[in-house]
Order: structure tokens, then sequence, then C-alpha cells
């Protein structure tokens, strides 16, 4: 275990810190636990059996698994517990391996946390699916969608095994989420956070993120979100850019978000050089598809708003013979596209969302 209070922060990532007295009110159902954060310390945080006392950062890491080689393989996390009580938040990256926008994400803003600026606590897991990491894939060796085996069982598969861990020490431990991933492979996305909008929490946590667009998405089963929003507690899930890629703009919107989104919470002042931000919201997104096979040139961009019956670009043959043009279905904004210009027919190439009325 290796201890950290007060690492050295680079110029270009430290944040412009407000007095205690400054800081961003919290909501109203937290005022109390505000009133008295000044006057009454945090408690000490017991992780994989570390306990991490208030106003100190701790890396450690948590044992998974063995290689067949016997190497053991665990999961870095670092604990960064405020001197000050208050909500606990996770960040968690590459729950798909080959998801790496997140992992730098993570890296930025813990350098730049302060512990004795911190009220409440963060546990950050830069990367969650170490396996698929070392095999810059999406999945684990067994072929397994780690998303899709929460929450876990300490007898199960590898990935269920891996996502009880992850239950049990890191979301069981917090009030708060935010999951990062990146578009699927040989697809990018724009930058936009994934939540349930029903749930009034979860939705003002959404909003006070920032990304440019909030969409609405249902649980899906064996997810993180589902795990812990059986447990009540709202989570996020942030995506942008693509796999195997680091992109400089879907990873400091994560960080600004996530520097808006515990101010939200009262956790941390954001630099003063934090920009404002309003989000787009969505309920209904849908992909569009190729009505054949061929050669896939894309004239859409992220971000584009789109007319109904809008092309998109066109699909030929490798002479540019006979093309086919690809229509929107929907006005909407482009939330999503494939990269790759090799398409089979039934191929997802655009994603479209309808937006919501202002």
């Amino acid at each position: 275990m290796a201890t950290d209070p007060a690492p050295d922060v680079a110029p270009d990532l430290a944040p412009t810190l407000l007095p205690d007295s400054e800081c961003p009110p919290r909501r109203p159902r937290r005022t109390s636990a505000r009133a008295t954060a000044a006057s009454e310390p945090c408690l000490p945080l017991v992780v994989g059996g570390q306990t991490i006392p208030p106003g100190r950062r701790v890396r450690l890491d948590l044992p998974v698994a063995r290689l067949t080689t016997g190497t053991m393989m665990s999961l870095p996390v670092t604990v960064i517990n405020g001197k000050y009580p208050g909500p606990r938040l996770w960040l968690s990256a590459a729950i798909h391996g080959d998801e790496l926008n997140g992992v730098d994400i993570i890296r930025r803003l813990v350098r730049a946390l302060r512990p004795t600026r911190l009220r409440g606590a963060v546990i950050a897991v830069p990367v969650v699916n170490i396996f698929g990491l070392l095999e810059q894939s999406r999945y684990l060796p067994d072929r397994r969608d780690l998303n899709r085996s929460f929450p876990g069982s300490p007898r199960g598969s590898l990935a269920s095994r891996l996502a009880f861990l992850f239950m049990s020490e890191v979301v069981n431990q917090c009030t708060h989420g935010i999951d990062l991933h990146t578009a699927a492979i040989h697809r990018t996305n724009l930058p936009q956070v994934r939540a349930d909008l029903s749930d009034p929490d979860t939705y003002a946590f959404a909003q006070a993120f920032g990304a440019p667009i909030i969409l609405h998405a249902a649980h899906r089963d064996g997810s993180l979100r589902q795990a812990a929003a059986k447990r009540h507690i709202p989570t996020l899930l942030y995506e942008g850019g693509e796999a195997l890629r680091f992109d400089e703009a879907a990873i400091q919107g994560g960080v600004d978000g996530i520097y808006r989104a515990m101010a939200h919470l009262g956790m941390y002042a954001p630099p003063s050089s934090l920009p404002a931000a309003t989000s787009l919201e969505a309920r209904e997104t849908r992909w569009v598809r190729a009505s054949r096979g061929g050669i896939w040139r894309c004239t859409t961009r992220l971000g584009e708003t789109v007319k109904a019956r809008q092309s998109l670009g066109f699909i030929s043959d490798t002479f540019g013979d006979k093309p086919v043009q690809v229509r929107s279905p929907m006005a909407g904004i482009v939330i999503g596209h494939g990269q790759n210009p090799l398409v089979n027919q039934g191929d997802a190439l655009v994603h479209v969302a309808r937006l919501e009325a202002p």
C-alpha cells in the first residue's frame, strides 16, 4: 500500500480551489451533512482490507486471479478520502478492455484532486477489465462481456467473480458512480451521458455533468448501471470517442463533466477555468443500417443536426458504381457512426438521436 498525502499536480491539471465557505451548495436533501462538514471529521474508509484515514490518498491493488503463468492479476485502485464527510463517488473505466479514454480521464483527475479539499471520498479504478486491457479486447479471456455479468458471484465465471469483487469493494461503498466508456471497435461516439432520466436524482446528476447530449437509457440486464440502481445509487455512463484511441476532446469533456458533477454533490470546488455547459436531451435513438454490402462513404459528422431523409453518405462497389444513398430516418443529431468503410448488409452505419423539445 502506498500513501501520498500531497502529490505534485501538473500545472495544466491543477484546479483553482475555493475556500470551504465558498464551495457550491449540496442538493437540499444533503443540507444537514453539509452544515456540519466544517466541524465533523470524515470517517476512515476501508477498501481491500486497507484503512484510509481522512485527508489521505492511498493506492492499492485488489487481487483478482492468477494467470496460467501463476502471475497474480489485481485491480489498481486509488482511494481519496476527504477531510470532511460527504458523498462517496466511484469512477471506473475500461470495463471493456479496449476502451481507453476513461483511463486517462481518471489519471488526470486523481493527480489533481486534493484530499484536504475534498468532502466525502473518491474511489477510482482506471482499469476494471485488466484481462481485456492486456489483450486489447472488449471481452475477458472466456469471451464474456463484463458489463453483462453484474452483480456477479464469488463462485461463478471469471467475469462473474471480477464483477462481484468490484461490487463488494467499490460500488457498495459509494453513494454515486460514474462509469467511463468509448464506442465499440470500429465506431466513434459524440461525448454523451447515458442514464435513467426517470429517476430525479440521476437526472439532476446527469444535467450537472454537462455532456453535449444526455440520453435516456433503460438498464440492461447484467450491467453495472442496473446493479447500482438496485442499490439506489445514481449512476452515469459517460461515453465518447472510439476504442483503442485517445480522443482529447472526449477525455477533457469527461474531466470537466466529473468536476461539475462533484461540484453538484458539494464534494469539490471546480477549477475557475471550468467552462459552463448545457446539454441537449434525447429519449429516442436509432441506428441507420446498410441496405447492401460494399464500400461505405460517410458524409456526416458527429454532432451534426440532420433532417428526416437527409443523406448521411452512400454505399457503392469498389469502382463507385451504382451508389446507394443512406438517409436519416428522422430529424435529430448524429451521436455516433461506424469507422470501417467495408460494410455488409445490416451493418450499423450512423446513430441518430431525436432531440427533446427545449
